[in-house]
């Protein structure tokens, strides 16, 4: 929700029926000071909750391994919020640096062949790094365009995310140009199902992906404005 959205709802809830200011009573008003203080505080209480619960999660799972004579904790009065995700973050920077060199991507080679041989073990790798190289791929056209197009039926329309152009097997089933469409579940969009649709039967939205994740999660209660 944006500022000026913000100042239009606490107009709403504040000025509310003042047009009758002589039958508002001291009750109603002090009612709406009170939605007023939740829609200004709930929003900024919970986003410090739950960035505090995550770093304290970090910090519980991953500042224990540390050894202690290099943990800061330890020569500290007080433990250092948010120490965990500093020390994974460093982690994941030092493993992709050793993963540019030779001796790197040989470890890599190794440790992936060995996964390979390992039934059930190999297929859930396979398919966890084909995902996250799809995603994180700056070549790949993964969620980067919004569209609409009617489904289950006509005369309903949903919302997906185009992961790229149908290509393979799949392809050569279908008569039409086709595009992969991710159609994500309210309020869970992490969950949902995959279309092959005809491109000529999908509208291409002007909102950004962002946008449309936000309009899913809050079951299209934040709408984003006309560009």
């Amino acid at each position: 929700m944006s500022k000026s959205d913000i100042h239009d709802v606490l107009e709403d809830v504040l000025v509310g029926d003042s047009t009758d200011s002589s039958k508002k009573t001291a009750f109603g008003k002090l009612r709406n000071y009170f939605l007023a203080g939740i829609l200004v505080t709930a929003p900024i209480s919970i986003t410090f909750y739950v960035t505090w619960g995550f770093l304290k999660f970090l910090d519980k799972k991953i500042t224990p391994v540390i050894p202690e004579i290099y943990n800061p904790n330890t020569y500290l009065p007080v433990d250092i919020p948010g120490l965990g995700l500093i020390i994974a973050v460093v982690f994941f920077v030092v493993v992709g640096f050793i993963t540019r060199n030779f001796f790197g991507r040989l470890l890599i080679r190794i440790s992936e062949n060995i996964l390979k041989r390992v039934p059930v073990i190999s297929n859930i790798y396979g398919a966890i790094k084909q995902i996250f190289e799809t995603v994180m791929a700056s070549q790949s056209d993964a969620f980067k365009e919004v569209v609409m197009f009617e489904y289950p039926r006509k005369g309903i329309w949903a919302l997906g995310f185009v992961t790229g152009q149908t290509k393979g097997e799949v392809k050569t089933m279908t008569k039409d140009d086709t595009v992969n469409v991710f159609v994500p579940t309210t309020p869970n969009p992490t969950s949902g199902f995959l279309l092959f649709i005809p491109k000529k039967d999908v509208t291409y939205m002007k909102m950004s992906v962002e946008e449309g994740i936000k309009m899913i999660v809050s079951g299209g209660i934040i709408t984003p404005e006309e560009k």
